[in-house]
């Protein structure tokens, strides 16, 4: 077990516009971060991942990733750090050995296939199996220097279980929805350990320094409205009721984003959550007639945008800012993670319109 970092002093926020346009406050500019922003696009990234020797040792070691997730922000001025580690740390934890096999992403040597395996699996303590991370989110957290806030983060209940009963990556969810729809009892026993044990990771993580939390549910947007809400959205307000929401005497906004959840936007935003992610399949200025007088807004261009010649990423950034309008409350990002064959220097064209394109917005 790696040795706990102990938490240090930490310094004024010198850049709070995330934290504020979460609070939807004021800002001058629209804030602007990258899901994925720490990765695989980055050369610097794979000279650190090749000293590491795998990912998951990247993760578990707090200097490197400490040092992965600061390198972004040496390239571009991105207004938050999001913690460097992977979603399926609590999984692993679990007992479910996570392995990535070359070309096909995670798997597990033990997924859950009865309801045996779910009776077997306990809470991780996030400050024992799960204390990597948390020493991972101190040393950021000191080396940030208080120049911009940090965002930790976990996978949703319902995207951790189709990893851990598909056993790996899926295209269809046929055993989850098997045991969905087959079995509901001991899929809902699963969810149920699992909303418990992101809420508890999640809370350790603020403790430890995290300003801001997200929620990645990257496989609601596979189910019907009557199934997302009873096999994911519910165990998310249950996670979302059970953080903590105020730490150093400032408000921890957290943030609930469904890949394809464009068709849920209200009742995700009913959930008590501050801002609600948007992917790219919806128009944002719908979204913000929808639910932006109730909750933050982030999001949410087509990351493949990334593709495009300088002056059609501007464009389309300028599309998106004039589509949410004026005011506070919209966080730029894409929407979803940055793709790893993207030029780093068009992430710089990104970043740099939001922050030029935007003033106009925020008078």
């Amino acid at each position: 077990m790696s040795q706990n970092i102990p938490n240090v002093d930490k310094p004024a926020l010198k850049n709070d516009r995330y934290l504020r346009a979460l609070e939807k406050k004021p800002v001058d500019v629209t804030p602007v971060w990258m899901m994925r922003q720490a990765g695989r696009y980055l050369p610097e990234y794979k000279a650190t991942r090749a000293v590491a020797g795998d990912f998951m040792s990247l993760c578990k070691n707090a200097e490197l990733a400490c040092e992965v997730t600061l390198q972004p922000l040496r390239r571009f001025p991105l207004d938050a750090a999001i913690l460097f580690s992977d979603i399926l740390t609590i999984p692993d934890a679990m007992g479910l050995e996570l392995y990535f096999e070359a070309g096909e992403g995670p798997r597990f040597k033990k997924p859950i296939t009865c309801k045996a395996d779910v009776d077997k699996i306990g809470i991780p303590d996030p400050e024992g199996e799960l204390q990597y991370v948390m020493n991972a989110v101190r040393t950021i957290r000191r080396e940030l220097k208080g120049d911009v806030p940090l965002i930790g983060f976990s996978g949703s209940p319902w995207t951790l279980a189709t990893y851990m009963i598909e056993g790996g990556s899926s295209k269809a969810f046929t055993k989850i929805k098997k045991m969905a729809f087959a079995e509901p009892a001991i899929l809902h026993t699963l969810l149920e350990k699992l909303a418990d044990s992101v809420t508890s990771y999640l809370n350790a993580q603020i403790a430890a320094g995290a300003q801001s939390v997200m929620i990645f549910d990257t496989w609601g947007g596979v189910l019907s409205p009557r199934d997302y809400k009873e096999f994911s959205l519910q165990y998310m307000e249950r996670i979302v009721s059970g953080l903590t929401r105020e730490n150093e005497g400032r408000k921890v906004p957290v943030t609930l984003f469904t890949k394809n959840g464009g068709m849920w936007l209200e009742s995700i935003a009913a959930t008590g959550c501050d801002a609600v992610g948007l992917d790219w399949t919806i128009d944002i200025k719908e979204a913000r007639a929808r639910i932006g007088d109730k909750v933050a807004l982030q999001g949410n261009m087509d990351p493949s945008m990334l593709y495009a010649p300088a002056q059609r990423i501007e464009e389309e950034v300028g599309t998106i800012l004039k589509g949410y309008g004026e005011g506070s409350g919209h966080v730029f990002n894409l929407g979803h993670g940055i793709h790893l064959d993207v030029p780093p220097e068009n992430a710089g064209v990104f970043v740099d319109s939001v922050h030029k394109l935007s003033k106009q917005y925020h008078k």
